[in-house]
């Protein structure tokens, strides 16, 4: 079922995320002079925390732990520090717009580390992730349909199509004729498809027509010209609650978020 395939985060939950991957680096904070030190550079102490959380990063994205690893976030760490030092010695941390990101970061970090102890809190049930998925699946009954077409650059050619249909000739002998190059060689089948996979045009001739039959009347889209015959449909099958488990989690996970916001809203004085 394409609705539940496609079932993706809003922009709060695009949001959460960048936020969230922004609290690993609340782990590289700290005195450097408790903890052991990575590099000095000019003077300056780089934290071996900074690099443990980095490589924490790297490895959470399936990159093995290796002494070659360290060593290239090491170096990595480094350029940084120097490029800092450099923008430190010209002025720039005062700078009006350099210190108003500055800011924006500070609390993008505070942020993400308070929605990470949040969730951990307000978990993700199992059965409510089963609850949303049997509301989607109830909610958004579909049918697949099985189609084929020609498409062709002008109306004409179209008309002249569907009158040799007319005529007794075969689709799949005529569809030599289309434009398409991933379904002519194949007498135009398309496979099975939910409507949502077509432009609106296509989608509303073809689902319009009776099984066997095709378009009487050439259909205009921004390709061009098809003609299309409906082979058959059938209830569309859900994908498995396993395919997009990880997809309604990370949506309800959002709600939870912009329910917690408006609660905290609620409550607040914003003027």
């Amino acid at each position: 079922m394409k609705s539940l395939k496609s079932y993706a985060p809003r922009l709060a939950l695009v949001m959460l995320a960048a936020l969230l991957s922004q609290a690993p680096a609340m782990a590289a904070k700290g005195s450097a002079a408790k903890e052991p030190v990575a590099a000095t550079v000019n003077g300056v102490a780089v934290p071996e925390s900074r690099v443990e959380a980095l490589v924490a990063q790297q490895t959470a994205k399936g990159a093995p732990d290796s002494p070659q690893l360290r060593e290239q976030i090491k170096n990595f760490l480094v350029g940084r520090e120097l490029l800092a030092q450099q923008a430190k010695s010209k002025g720039l941390e005062k700078s009006p717009e350099v210190m108003a990101e500055l800011e924006m970061a500070r609390q993008q970090i505070l942020i993400g580390a308070y929605l990470q102890q949040f969730l951990k809190a307000h978990p993700i049930s199992d059965a409510a992730i089963k609850a949303e998925y049997d509301r989607l699946v109830a909610a958004n009954p579909q049918k697949e349909y099985k189609a084929r077409h020609i498409l062709v650059e002008k109306e004409s050619e179209a008309k002249d199509i569907i009158a040799k249909l007319d005529k007794g000739e075969k689709f799949d002998t005529l569809a030599t004729q289309s434009k398409d190059p991933g379904s002519k060689d194949k007498g135009g089948d398309l496979g099975w498809n939910v409507p949502g996979n077509f432009v609106k045009e296509f989608s509303d001739a073809m689902v319009a027509l009776n099984k066997g039959s095709y378009t009487t009347a050439p259909v205009k889209s921004q390709f061009g010209y098809h003609v299309i015959k409906l082979e058959d449909s059938r209830d569309a099958k859900a994908p498995p609650l396993d395919e997009v488990k990880g997809q309604i989690q990370q949506a309800l996970v959002g709600r939870s978020v912009e329910q917690h916001v408006a609660e905290l809203r609620q409550k607040a004085k914003v003027q």
